[in-house]
């Protein structure tokens, strides 16, 4: 009899641990998606009018609605991560390099049209 409750209480505690578990895996899966979109919501407000000038003034890229005609579409361009880092970091061209912006919106809006310039 005492083995029997033994097991059933290893039983619940296992249970219990499975439990928490899952829970942690769908916190963290919904915490990741929300960045995820988040990220994506301010990349485009980046490109759009946060980064002075706006990258949209120059830049086509139909997910973010912008229809520039000085600059190359990105649609057609499709640079990736590095190679928007580099120009935003560094200008090129007629392009001026994006020193009111931190490293981090940097980041966000290199992804972004990476990302945004295959759709």
């Amino acid at each position: 009899m005492k083995n029997s409750f033994m097991n059933q209480v290893q039983r619940s505690a296992l249970l219990r641990v499975h439990v928490i578990m899952n829970s942690l895996v769908f916190l963290a899966i919904v915490t990741f998606a929300s960045t995820a979109v988040s990220n994506d919501d301010i990349g485009k407000e980046l490109f759009l009018k946060g980064a002075v000038p706006a990258c949209a003034v120059c830049h086509t890229l139909k997910a973010a609605g912008a229809v520039g005609e000085v600059g190359p579409s990105m649609n057609v361009l499709q640079p990736d991560t590095a190679r928007v880092m580099n120009a935003v970091k560094n200008g090129i061209g007629i392009m001026p390099a994006y020193a009111n912006l931190t490293p981090e919106q940097l980041q966000i809006l290199s992804e972004y049209v990476a990302k945004a310039s295959r759709q």
